[in-house]
């Protein structure tokens, strides 16, 4: 597929998906602290297989499939859909942790667009809060006019990085093994944005069983580096 961005389209995005932005992602393990503690995740190549499993399987797809949505609503000015997609994936969310995260993260970057654009705080606040994450980079990139593709794209691989640069503290792993896992999962989250594309909406499921353990196990874990 051939995409073409404009020099501002491609800025904006690479701000949106960047580890800098301020809504707190680095304090996130989504359970990977709790394989950790329990050896479960103790090599690069547990790390490289966990990562693989929830981009193929897990609930990060739902994710990205949602922000789609939230891309195609807000696009059409169904406010009442967008409002829809943001309830669904909150009752979507299998844990405390994870939901609060979403929420967190989705209330930070929704603050921030407020601030830097004003003009979406119509849409911002008609979908109330909590706002989940995924919702607040769709209203994000529909607004920065980013192709759903590439945004999909930016979402997982920000997703990505995220839980890499975890693994690289907690394991712990070398940066350069990071980056290597970072390129190794290129071609998965291609794959995957292509798949996610064409899901129906009754189509929209995950298996992410072993995420939900350990994010209910880190709830109660005594010593923790991550909010989840």
């Amino acid at each position: 597929m051939d995409i073409t961005l404009t020099n501002s389209q491609f800025l904006w995005i690479l701000q949106l998906a960047s580890p800098a932005l301020p809504v707190g992602a680095y304090s996130y393990s989504e359970g990977l602290e709790t394989l950790v503690e329990a050896g479960i995740v103790s090599q690069p190549e547990a790390l490289k297989q966990w990562l693989t499993s929830e981009l193929r399987y897990g609930a990060i797809r739902l994710e990205a499939a949602v922000m789609l949505r939230a891309v195609e609503s807000v696009k059409m000015g169904d406010l009442e859909r967008l409002c829809y997609w943001n309830c669904w994936l909150s009752a979507a969310r299998e844990t405390q942790e994870l939901r609060n995260s979403s929420w967190q993260m989705g209330r930070s970057l929704a603050q921030l667009l407020g601030k830097l654009q004003p003009q979406l705080l119509h849409t911002i606040n008609s979908v109330g809060n909590p706002c989940n994450y995924a919702i607040a980079f769709g209203i994000a990139a529909t607004h920065y006019q980013i192709n759903p593709n590439v945004a999909m794209l930016a979402y997982l691989h920000s997703w990505a990085t995220n839980l890499i640069t975890a693994g690289v503290k907690l394991i712990p792993l070398g940066q350069t093994t990071g980056q290597e896992l970072l390129l190794y999962l290129q071609p998965l989250i291609s794959a995957a944005v292509q798949e996610i594309l064409v899901l129906a909406d009754d189509e929209l499921s995950c298996c992410s069983w072993g995420l939900s353990l350990a994010s209910m196990q880190h709830e109660t874990q005594y010593t923790r580096l991550f909010r989840s």
